[in-house]
């Protein structure tokens, strides 16, 4: 990866290396590329091409960059212009290609702060965190069981070691291999894992993927737990942005961008992606049409879908069946609330909650963010948001929102005494879902047609990545893919560890598979 190469991308010495193919430095020739959508994805191949002189032109259909982590301006009641976004989001230290992005404006990732911990409560007054746990497994789990109040006495007695064996010796493909035909519930259940702990740890996770843990692979929750968790010696505890998205974040990518000669258009959806002779593809895009000589599919599963059926030669019948199959995650609802009082004292910057109705979190944005920190010092306030994912899609949404300032005041009593000062909804239902069995239909960064390729969270990898992170990665595999094609090197990327990081449970795994008859 260019940019900071010098940059040790983590702490955990374990950090494999993703080398590209070899190739000259740029390509032999002028080559241009269409890069349709601006999310993390699709910015981390613009930014990949760009980087060895291939021009770039970038179509986002919505008036601003950033995809699900977009922003925009808008005005309260009180007069006061905000940035509002779809969000509270983590950048976990094993995020090292999505950091490697953003180093590339900001080396030392000045726009991020950390969160002492990770909080997690439970409405039965059970508390957890990560602050005081070990980073590096086998001690980060052992520590964790250890402190938490989740795990009672005779809990592991009861628990089946067996099945348990899956979750410390992860490798992808193979997990999915293994447990893709089961749902993460019932994985749980094979395991025995104690009730009060999966509340707080399973299933706080495992809804991050805006899905029922009834709905979600169970190999999907396995490489989310190696990749967090029990395979990677960063640790839980994550960054957050100083700033609002835009100013944090895209701006000065864009501003990059744009100095290297690409083009960045918003508002800008592209109809129909038509294949032509000799490599070359057409881009359609409100009655103009232009031949690339590659083009990345950076879109949501929604924007895929659209875009494949309505280029009927893109690719072949079944590969174009394959996306038109793909699911959406049930809907979430994003409330953020600008109060009129502090949420008490001991408010956290970010909590995870369980039992408490639909609520998933409660971020306090002023404790960590800039510009919510200078409204909350001006108006003797707060800015508190509230997540609440897969949310059933015949629910009343009027009704939801009501019931997620109830839990709130539960959560944080305080704020039953706070007036609303104003208050913003977002209902979003565009995350890809990973369900029971699907892995196998997912489709990959290569597509039938050599001069395209995809990119997004919602794309196969192979490696062990997830979420914000698969999507910048398959961003620069995306690129790298088609730099390749060209005889010109790519980018070097990272990755937690592709197994399990302790030799003697993956001895234990293999030995328990030997006995049951199994195979990798």
């Amino acid at each position: 990866m260019t940019g900071p190469a010098h940059h040790r991308p983590g702490r955990d010495r374990r950090i494999e290396t993703v080398l590209p193919a070899a190739g000259r430095p740029r390509p032999a020739e002028v080559r241009t590329v269409a890069v349709v959508g601006g999310g993390i994805a699709g910015l981390a191949a613009a930014t990949a091409l760009a980087e060895r002189g291939v021009r770039v032109i970038l179509h986002e259909a919505r008036p601003v960059l950033g995809g699900r982590l977009a922003g925009w301006p808008t005005t309260l009641a009180d007069g006061t212009t905000v940035t509002m976004s779809r969000g509270f989001h983590a950048f976990f230290r094993q995020y090292y290609n999505l950091r490697g992005l953003l180093r590339r404006v900001d080396p030392e990732l000045r726009c991020l702060t950390p969160l002492p911990d990770y909080p997690l409560r439970h409405a039965d007054g059970i508390r957890d965190g990560f602050a005081r746990v070990p980073r590096t497994p086998p001690w980060s789990a052992l520590g964790f069981v250890a402190r938490s109040p989740a795990f009672r006495r005779g809990d592991l007695l009861r628990m089946n070691p067996v099945a348990a064996l899956d979750l410390v010796d992860v490798r992808v493909p193979r997990i999915y291999r293994r447990l893709d035909a089961v749902s993460a519930t019932a994985f749980l259940d094979a395991i025995g894992f104690p009730a009060a702990a999966r509340h707080l740890a399973f299933e706080v996770f495992s809804r991050s993927f805006f899905c029922d843990p009834g709905e979600l692979s169970a190999a999907e929750m396995a490489l989310m737990f190696h990749i967090y968790f029990l395979g990677s010696a960063e640790g839980l505890l994550f960054d957050v942005v100083r700033e609002p998205f835009p100013v944090a974040l895209w701006e000065p990518l864009a501003a990059r961008l744009a100095g290297m000669g690409a083009e960045l258009r918003v508002s800008s959806p592209v109809d129909e992606v038509v294949p032509c002779g000799r490599g070359a593809v057409e881009v359609r895009c409100r009655g103009e049409r232009r031949r690339y000589d590659g083009v990345v599919l950076a879109l949501d599963t929604a924007g895929l879908r659209r875009l494949a059926g309505g280029s009927p030669g893109l690719g072949t019948a079944e590969w174009r069946a394959r996306i038109a199959a793909l699911r959406t995650a049930p809907p979430f609802l994003v409330s953020r609330l600008w109060l009129d009082r502090p949420p008490g004292p001991d408010a956290p910057g970010f909590l995870g909650t369980s039992g408490f109705g639909r609520l998933d979190n409660v971020s306090v944005l002023d404790r960590w963010e800039g510009e919510a920190a200078r409204w909350a010092a001006a108006h003797g306030g707060s800015v508190v948001e509230l997540h609440a994912y897969a949310v059933p899609p015949d629910a009343d949404r009027d009704l939801e929102q009501r019931r997620l300032v109830a839990e709130l005041h539960r959560v944080h009593p305080h704020t039953r005494r706070a007036r609303i000062v104003d208050a913003r909804h977002e209902w979003h239902d565009d995350c890809p879902l990973f369900p029971v069995g699907g892995y196998e239909a997912r489709p990959t960064v290569r597509t039938p047609h050599p001069a395209v390729v995809l990119a997004g969270d919602l794309v196969r990898a192979d490696l062990p990545v997830a979420l914000m992170e698969r999507a910048a990665t398959t961003g620069f595999l995306a690129a790298n893919t088609l730099l390749e094609r060209w005889g010109v090197r790519g980018h070097t990327l990272w990755t937690v560890p592709r197994r399990g990081r302790t030799a003697a449970l993956r001895a234990l795994h293999r030995l328990a598979d030997h006995r049951r008859g199994l195979r990798g």
